[in-house]
Parts: C-alpha cells; sequence; structure tokens
C-alpha cells in the first residue's frame, strides 16, 4: 500500500461532532485507539475517555523506580522494521525531550548509530559461549517446520508444538534460540509459531544475533507511553484512573448487538454510564500482566491465581454470545501460562566489569551492551537475561545500570540456589544469575550489597500463545457489533502476531477505520513470506552450511542472470 495510503487523510465521518467514545484500560492499544479517533475520524479528544483501574496508565509496556527504590521492568519488546501500524502511528507523536521530533525520528536515529547486534547469544558452563551460529537443525526438522509453513490454519487447530515436532527438534538451537527470544514453550499452539515464522521470515537469517531488531531509546514506558499519553491529553482525552469497568449492557436486535451502557466502580463507588448506538465502546480482552505481583530483596512475590477483573469482564460480555470469545481457553491455565522475571538496579558495582568481560562491551558507553537477550543454555530456570543501552529510564544516573532477566521454568530446582524460582528472594535470583556468569563465592557477597533486585511473577504472560481454535478470540469487531470493539492480544487479526505492540496497535487502527467506517486501510502485514528472496534466504539459514536440495541446478539455471546472486 505504502506511503500513499498511509499519508491520506481520511474523510470526516458524518455526525462524528455528536459521537462520544469510552474505552477500556489505558494499554497501547486503548492509546492508540484514542490517538486513532482523533487523527483520522477527526473526533473532538474532549469526547473521549479511557476508563482505568490503577493508578498508572500503559498496561504491559511499564517501567517505573528509581535508584533509592530501585527500578523494575516486567518485561521489554523487540521490535523490528515493519510494524506498519506502530510507526504510523509513531510518525505523529512528538518525543518529549523535543517537540520537533517525532518518536519514529528518535526510533530511526538511535537504531541507525547503534544498530543491535548480539554480543554472546548463549552461554554455558558458567560463561562460556555457545556456538548457536548454526541452528542444527537435521533434514527431517526441516521437512517438518517446511510443512507447518505450509500448513492451512484449521488443519492444525488446537495442535501443541510437541505434537507437531519429533522430541529431537527440542534438542536444536533453533529451539533454544525461538523458545529463549519469543517465550515458546512446548505446550503453546503450533498455529502461533507458524505465524511468527511466516511474519517474520525475512529476521531468520539475523535470528542467531538478533540482527535487525530495534530496541527504543529508553524503556517503552518513557520512550512510547508517556509521549503518546501527552499527546492525547493536550487534545483534551480524559483519562480516568482508579475506575473498574465491571460489566457492559447488550442490546440484541436480529443480528445487531449493541452497548447501551457500562458498569464500572469509581474510587469505590458504582457508577452507570448510558450509552447510544451513536457511541462507541472499546474494550481490552483479557491481559498478559493481571495479577502481576512484584517481591523484593528479601521476599519473594506471591502467585496470584484469583481471577483478575480484567479477565472477569472479558467473561462477564462472553456469557452473552458466542461471538465474543471464550476467555477461559487462555486464563485457565496459569501453570502453563506464567513466568517469572527479576528487574537488577545497580550503582558503581563490579557486575559491570563482569559484564564488560562477557560482552567485551563497556556497559556505561550509552550503546548496547548485551545486543539483546543472552540466553544461559544450562539453566535449570531457563534463564535469559539483557542490559540495554544505558541508561534504561530517563532518570536514570549515569553510575546506574539496570539488568533484566527472566526465567521460562519457574517451578524448578536452581543450580546454585537450591529452591524453585518461584520461591526465591530477590537477592537468591541475583546470586543464581551471578553463579553462571562465572562469579566466585567469595566474590558474590560485595555485588549483591547494594544491589536493589525487584522479582515479578506474571500469572498470564503467555497466556496469548494457548493453543486455541476459531472463534476462542473474537473478531476487533464482532459479527453485527453496531458500537463495540474489542483490543489487545486475545482477538483475531488474520496473519500477525501477539506478543508485540504491532498486534495491539493493529487492531486500534481495525476498530476505528471499520466503527466509523472510514474511507481508508488498515496497512497490509509486511507479506515476506511470499517474497522468494526471503524465502531462499532463511531456508539457507535452516540448512546451514549444508547446500539446500537442488541448488546447484538452480545456479546453471539462473547463471549470468539478476537472479542468481539469491544464493
Amino acid at each position: 500500500m505504502g506511503s500513499y495510503q498511509l499519508k491520506y487523510h481520511a474523510k470526516r465521518p458524518e455526525g462524528i461532532e455528536n459521537k462520544k467514545a469510552y474505552l477500556v484500560g489505558s494499554g497501547i492499544s486503548t492509546l492508540s485507539a484514542a490517538f486513532f479517533l482523533i487523527r483520522d475520524g477527526h473526533m473532538d479528544g474532549r469526547n473521549i475517555t479511557i476508563f482505568e483501574r490503577k493508578n498508572v496508565n500503559g498496561g504491559a509496556l511499564d517501567g517505573a523506580g528509581n535508584l533509592e527504590d530501585g527500578y523494575v521492568i516486567r518485561g521489554g519488546r523487540e521490535m523490528e522494521e515493519h510494524y506498519e501500524c506502530t510507526w504510523d502511528l509513531f510518525g505523529d507523536i512528538p518525543t518529549l525531550e523535543n517537540p520537533e521530533r517525532t518518536v519514529l525520528d528518535d526510533m530511526k536515529e538511535i537504531n541507525d548509530w547503534d544498530p543491535n547486534v548480539s554480543a554472546k547469544r548463549v552461554i554455558q558452563n558458567r560463561g562460556e559461549e555457545v556456538d548457536s551460529s548454526d541452528l542444527g537443525l537435521k533434514d527431517h526438522h526441516i521437512e517438518q517446520l517446511t510443512k507447518l509453513f505450509l500448513a492451512k490454519e484449521e488443519d492444525l487447530g488446537n495442535l501443541t508444538v510437541e505434537q507437531f515436532f519429533t522430541p529431537d527438534f527440542f534438542e536444536t538451537n533453533m529451539w533454544l534460540l525461538w523458545r529463549s527470544m519469543f517465550a515458546f514453550q512446548t505446550w503453546h499452539s503450533v498455529v502461533e509459531m507458524k505465524r511468527y515464522m511466516e511474519r517474520f521470515i525475512h529476521l531468520l537469517p539475523g535470528m542467531t544475533k538478533l540482527k535487525n531488531i530495534l530496541f527504543s531509546r529508553y524503556n517503552q514506558y518513557d520512550s512510547f507511553v508517556l509521549p503518546l499519553i501527552k499527546w492525547l491529553k493536550d487534545r483534551g482525552v480524559k483519562i480516568e484512573n482508579n475506575t473498574l469497568v465491571t460489566d457492559l449492557d447488550i442490546e440484541f436486535s436480529g443480528k445487531e448487538k449493541v452497548v447501551t451502557g457500562i458498569h464500572l466502580v469509581k474510587n469505590g463507588e458504582e457508577k452507570h454510564i448510558k450509552t447510544t448506538r451513536n457511541d462507541l465502546v472499546f474494550v481490552i480482552n483479557g491481559s498478559m500482566t493481571e495479577n502481576s505481583t512484584l517481591g523484593s530483596m528479601n521476599k519473594a512475590p506471591e502467585l496470584n491465581r484469583k481471577l483478575g477483573p480484567v479477565w472477569s469482564l472479558w467473561k462477564n460480555i462472553a456469557a452473552r454470545d458466542p461471538a465474543f470469545g471464550k476467555p477461559e481457553v487462555f486464563y485457565e491455565n496459569i501453570d502453563k501460562t506464567k513466568w517469572e522475571s527479576f528487574t537488577v538496579t545497580l550503582k558503581d558495582s563490579k557486575i559491570a566489569d563482569v559484564i564488560k568481560n562477557l560482552t567485551n562491551r563497556d556497559p556505561y558507553s550509552g550503546r548496547v551492551v548485551t545486543g539483546g537477550i543472552i540466553t544461559i543454555k544450562d539453566s535449570n530456570w531457563g534463564m535469559s537475561f539483557t542490559i540495554s543501552r544505558q541508561p534504561h529510564f530517563s532518570n536514570q544516573p549515569d553510575n546506574v545500570l539496570v539488568l533484566w532477566a527472566y526465567g521460562l521454568f519457574a517451578d524448578n530446582e536452581g543450580n546454585y540456589i537450591k529452591k524453585k524460582m518461584s520461591e526465591c528472594t530477590g537477592e537468591e535470583l541475583l546470586r543464581e544469575l551471578l553463579y553462571h556468569l562465572g562469579v566466585e563465592d567469595e566474590s558474590m557477597d560485595e555485588m549483591v550489597e547494594g544491589a536493589i533486585v525487584i522479582p515479578a511473577m506474571m500469572p498470564h504472560i503467555t497466556s496469548q500463545f494457548m493453543p486455541r481454535i476459531k472463534g476462542d478470540r473474537p473478531e476487533v469487531v464482532p459479527e453485527g457489533s453496531v458500537n463495540l470493539a474489542f483490543l489487545g492480544q486475545f482477538v483475531e487479526i488474520e496473519g500477525d502476531c501477539v506478543f508485540t505492540v504491532e498486534y495491539s496497535v493493529r487492531s486500534a487502527m481495525i476498530a476505528v477505520y471499520t466503527l466509523l467506517n472510514l474511507d481508508k486501510q488498515v496497512p497490509k502485514i509486511y507479506p515476506s513470506k511470499y517474497d522468494i528472496r526471503y524465502i531462499i534466504k532463511a531456508a539457507k539459514t535452516l540448512y546451514g552450511n549444508r547446500p539446500l536440495p537442488g541448488e546447484s541446478i538452480a545456479k546453471k539455471l539462473l547463471k549470468d542472470t539478476s537472479l542468481e546472486n539469491l544464493f
């Protein structure tokens, strides 16, 4: 579609001045929807209200703290060039530091100056680098991957990854890199794995070094959420915090579904808002970070198994009609959707020297340090860690480092700390990490002293990967819906991948354009899976040092043509 369509200003919808919009939750999807309502829908920002049950906005794109209390990020985001909807949005949002520069300008500038490449992608034996340049695939593994690539989603149904692949696939470097990069588990949906393969096939050749992955200047809250919120508030958008939406009134007439009321609790007081078919209601259904809990240096985080309010709202709505999805598919298996992360704040710490020796990069240089995650292959917890560009927070002092780590197997006993990860304090988590980095016992006490470690337990962090079939996730705008749209990671968007910022932003764009019937199209997903150049490069990556089947014949046929360099 290109810039021709992206830069086109949609016509002003008839009667837009009489519409109001109510958005439930203040995650990136609802913030984006508010933006598209204003920019493309020509809605007055003063007619837009966002309800957020917490006193902080941004949803999963979080980042908070200070030197005294420690910084905390529950997760980070790996991004790439072809986030068409995301960059369309942030190409119009000024940075907080310089109103003459957009967030997209800053994103491109920082990544052009400091392109990401992994320092050491995998280590074992307490700091020894593992050669992961070859994916370690046998011919039958490649046959399985090819079969998955060519399969139809409806034929795969709710198959898991382990049901599709032979057991030896999970011993390959490819699975180690894939699992640690995307947080996939063997019991997750093979359809989601297929979507990732297709959506990001152009990135496969750089997978072993995390090349062509983009990272923001700071954490995503500072770099994305705060500038977007400022832009919205400057235009009159109201964000009502400490406000919990508990249910919707929905009237059914023939095939039509119309939201006629919103039930909420604001500062402990129950309220009801009447809506008409002329108003718009956007709801984030489900949450990856629902019921997250934090620990401390001396306390492990608790695992909250209660049904949280975000899931309860979706459950209440879904009970009215099958078109609204099946939330229980995603929230009922906490032991298969949880994992734990921890953030380490270090001031003038000798751990900086350990990192410098490991990566051959100066953590205080202002450039990428680890270059994405470093995975510890022999960690019982399935642990990976990263140090992003420093400072990672806009208020972070120059002599402070922020490190982030996570483990996929929170119920396993550690290699050094003989406890389950989920039972460990922040101090114990740091000691386990230092052990894997080769730090000896006599040096460990000094390094731990003065560090601040904040663990985060997330019961639903990979719930969006759970096996599902058509209908388990609602359409962004369900069939027959006049004024209701769903947003976020638990809606159905054909061909795109959950667990990405792009998925949330794309859902917002689809919702706004559809409900307002705008004469503007949503950008197409980058079609790299149809590009023979990317397919051949991906195939060569899978085969490693081995020639592709028929490669010599193809080279002869293509000799002296522009296609010869494909191989």
